[in-house]
């Protein structure tokens, strides 16, 4: 058993989930700015394979296995972050103007089923101010920044195309110049009621279109529904066909309510809490989802980012061979902690080896060529 499992876990869980996690956050922040400390546990953490490093959309990386989106919401412990082994870093969600989020409690722990329930909101500092926060972060770590629509809260009026638009034009026009690669988050299932704005057709590329003038300097990769219907993935590739700054898709955590996706517990502890399950239940969702797209595209234009369910390195090797060329994680740092990171990447070495493959990106997608 891990330190983490052991000894660090166990006194996170007697804390309610957000204490948790904002006491984590804030102590990474903190080992962040001590000289020497990020170093030191890059070189404990991390797991170097000339197999593992890949290129995608002209990002280096020593290895696919980043941190998604949600962790890290403003930004605040991205030093830090970069020691911990991940091949890349995904913060935010991060939105024009901060933002409170939902109100409290809104994440909950599911241990029997290795998941969570998030319920946040988008809580966030604001494209601004962490803007400000990034100029002063150090080079060499790829950095991609979350970016979704302002969440003012159930009682705000809904907002004009105009508004959304204009939102994330701001954000965009902010945060580019801070990011290696943006993602836009089209989908976020806790912070609007109703249908999406940009499940109708033309909404994506109308904001596509809106970005194109602000001269786009790194890959935007779009945060996506995750619908694994031949037409959906047809119809979103249609909107980016004329917009080659698009260069990838992620798919996000179903907005059902948790007794739909056929938990193995009982649901009445928590069927009726709010929020959108993350972590193992989500697995084969997203799997079909990232296998749909990848038959579908253009795999020489586009890339995929898988994220949902991934503990282990079967499970990140699995949605490398459906489609993805790299794989985020979340949930399983709440639960297996930040040694997690190089125990994916060694294991990945392994299955790679054992299916006779050089290299990662030989692997992407040959679920598809056996078939």
């Amino acid at each position: 058993m891990s330190f983490y499992k052991a000894i660090i876990r166990p006194v996170l869980f007697q804390l309610n989930p957000e204490a948790a996690h904002h006491l984590t956050v804030e102590a990474c922040r903190v080992a962040g700015v001590i000289p020497g400390i990020p170093s030191l546990s890059k070189a404990v953490l991390s797991r170097h394979d000339p197999m593992l490093q890949t290129e995608v959309a002209g990002l280096q990386l020593d290895n696919p296995i980043g941190l998604a989106a949600g962790w890290d919401k403003s930004g605040r412990a991205i030093r830090m972050l970069g020691g911990l082994g991940f091949g890349f870093t995904e913060i935010g969600s991060i939105s024009a103007r901060s933002s409170r989020g939902n109100p409290k409690p809104r994440l909950f722990r599911i241990p029997q089923e290795q998941a969570i329930l998030v319920n946040y909101g988008l809580p966030n500092d604001g494209a601004e101010i962490v803007r400000n926060r990034l100029a002063k972060r150090p080079p060499g770590q790829c950095l991609g920044v979350n970016i979704v629509k302002t969440n003012d809260g159930p009682q705000a009026p809904e907002c004009t195309a105009e508004e959304i638009l204009a939102d994330y034009e701001r954000s965009v026009s902010l945060l580019q110049h801070q990011a290696s690669y943006l993602m836009l988050n089209l989908s976020c299932p806790n912070a609007h009621a109703g249908k999406n704005f940009f499940d109708q057709p033309g909404n994506i590329s109308e904001l596509l279109q809106r970005l194109e003038p602000l001269g786009i300097v790194c890959p935007i990769f779009l945060k996506i529904p995750p619908l694994d219907d031949p037409l959906s993935h047809e119809l979103i590739l249609a909107e980016c066909e004329a917009f080659d700054f698009v260069r990838g898709f992620c798919f996000n955590l179903p907005s059902g309510k948790p007794d739909s996706l056929h938990f193995k517990g009982d649901v009445n502890s928590y069927g009726n809490l709010p929020g959108a399950v993350a972590g193992r239940p989500v697995a084969s969702l997203i799997n079909r989802c990232i296998s749909g797209m990848y038959s579908q595209m253009d795999p020489s234009r586009y890339a995929i980012i898988g994220a949902g369910g991934v503990f282990t390195a079967e499970d990140a090797y699995e949605k490398i061979r459906l489609g993805a060329s790299l794989v985020q994680l979340y949930t399983a740092m709440i639960y297996e902690g930040p040694g997690i990171v190089g125990r994916i990447c060694c294991g990945l070495s392994e299955l790679l080896r054992r299916d006779g493959f050089q290299h990662i990106s030989e692997a992407v997608g040959t679920a598809h060529r056996s078939n």
